[in-house]
């Protein structure tokens, strides 16, 4: 299978090499000539494994013994036994992506990541190291690092925004131990984080620390897996009679850097039955007013909001629905980007609006609306969401309102609720005094509800990681790793 940039047609690779190689040499993004031929009933006949090998065998199929490589992946990593539970919460269904080795989605694919770049560094014999270079908002950078750590012939960098995360995702990240990683602040925002990784890949595709690569959603091999828990989803909901075959089902994800919910476009072109893909955003609105309007514009402040890992104004993964939703219209995305790049915002053509608002919704919620769902969803069901988890659940909620549309909904929880203790206190009324470990404490003392295992050691393990730059000296940083 070839891919190309989203930028232009004119520079072909290999499935493997565009998973090397992470950014198109253009600043684009990788992207197949065609979606793989796919049967998606027959994939819904198998279990977690056998559904991530069969997707990821189908858009990488220059990356061998797929199964192998999966097993090694997610065996003994999530406290799940499904890895990714689809369960009932009132009138929605919840589908829990926070049991892997760090509370948060992130893991479903970060922790195939690393099986990937090294099987497709073994398939190009490529003898020098790869350097991973990532920037988070919060979930990330801990999976990414934990992903990574101590694999041979690969080391990872990890940018985060200096006072951009919660307290327990900086704990995760300062603390992680490996002998091939590094993780340092930046003084800004994500976007300056995220701008600065993408400068750095246009400035050079090779250090002193090996050849660069990248384990954010810009990378397929990291988008790619995540539409095996759309899948898992669905299947799910016919295991316990929700659904028939065939039935859509409409999907509320909250939304950052736009790589989730595109999965989720992804497994509805391979012929899944989603219905309505609906974009949950915080304060950070900025992809709810562009699939309202058709106008992206990121001249705009960046609030800190409770729900972090959607503090974030430039989507990245947009791009590639552009691409996909255009006809493959590689000059349109190119300019578009360039008028990002140049302006700050751009306006799609009418067209390719329209065709964007029949597959998603959206719509947006702020921190007071997400602490009041907190509440309202443990009050009516016992149920213990994180503030992203709510974010989706407050807009599912409007959108069914709004619409009408009463099709089963399944709305994504993307992290453990211990990851912000104390938001999810503030919002059910609890003792918010003492640091973020004493927080889980009574967090958990006031609902029951169990702390990750992973999340309760931090509170033994000293930081490692202390950096904080400017975000113009993170190109100077990497060339001296």
């Amino acid at each position: 299978m070839l891919y190309h940039s989203t930028r232009s047609c004119t520079s072909e690779v290999d499935s493997a090499f565009a998973v090397l190689q992470g950014l198109a040499t253009d600043g684009g993004l990788y992207m197949p000539q065609a979606l793989p031929a796919f049967d998606a009933k027959a994939c819904l006949e198998g279990d977690f494994y056998a559904m991530a090998a069969a997707l990821l065998g189908a858009f990488l199929p220059d990356i061998p013994h797929m199964e192998d490589l999966v097993c090694k992946a997610y065996t003994g990593k999530f406290a799940a036994p499904d890895l990714t539970p689809t369960v009932p919460v009132g009138d929605f269904s919840v589908l829990e992506l926070f049991h892997g080795p760090t509370s948060a989605f992130k893991d479903v694919a970060l922790s195939m990541l690393p099986q990937l770049l090294t099987a497709a560094k073994a398939e190009k014999q490529i003898a020098e190291d790869i350097l991973i270079l990532t920037a988070t908002s919060g979930d990330t950078g801990k999976a990414a690092l934990e992903g990574f750590k101590d694999v041979p012939g690969i080391k990872i960098c990890v940018f985060y925004p200096h006072g951009g995360v919660s307290k327990v995702q900086q704990a995760q990240m300062v603390t992680q131990e490996g002998s091939n990683v590094t993780v340092c602040a930046v003084y800004g925002n994500f976007d300056d984080a995220q701008t600065g990784v993408k400068n750095i890949f246009a400035a050079c595709r090779e250090v002193k620390a090996g050849q660069l690569s990248s384990a954010n959603s810009i990378n397929i091999g990291r988008l790619v897996p995540q539409i095996t828990y759309y899948f898992k989803a669905y299947q799910d909901l016919l295991s316990r009679g929700a659904i028939t075959m065939g039935q859509e089902v409409n999907f509320s994800v909250p939304t950052g850097n736009f790589g989730d919910i595109l999965a989720g476009y992804l497994a509805k072109l391979l012929g899944l039955p989603v219905g309505k893909l609906i974009c949950a955003s915080n304060a950070n609105n900025v992809l709810t007013d562009f699939i309202r309007t058709g106008t992206y514009d990121r001249r705009r402040d960046l609030h800190k909001t409770i729900s972090p890992s959607m503090d974030i104004l430039v989507s990245s993964n947009l791009e590639r629905l552009l691409y996909l939703m255009s006809g493959q219209d590689t000059a349109l995305v190119a300019e578009l980007m360039g008028q990002l790049n140049r302006q700050g915002f751009y306006t799609v053509p009418e067209a390719l609006l329209g065709a964007i608002q029949e597959a998603f919704w959206a719509g947006c919620c702020d921190d007071t609306g997400s602490q009041a769902a907190i509440s309202r969803v443990w009050n009516e069901h016992h149920y213990l969401c994180d503030p992203h988890t709510a974010t989706g659940w407050a807009v599912a909620e409007a959108y069914v309102n709004q619409t009408g549309d009463h099709r089963p909904m399944v709305v994504l929880s993307t992290a453990s609720a211990y990851k912000f203790p104390a938001a999810v206190l503030t919002a059910l009324g609890g003792d918010t005094s003492g640091d973020e470990f004493q927080q889980m404490e009574a967090l958990c003392a006031l609902t029951g509800v169990a702390i990750p295992k992973n999340l309760s050691g931090l509170k033994e393990k000293a930081p490692i990681h202390t950096g904080v730059i400017a975000k113009d000296a993170m190109l100077d940083y990497v060339q001296a790793l």
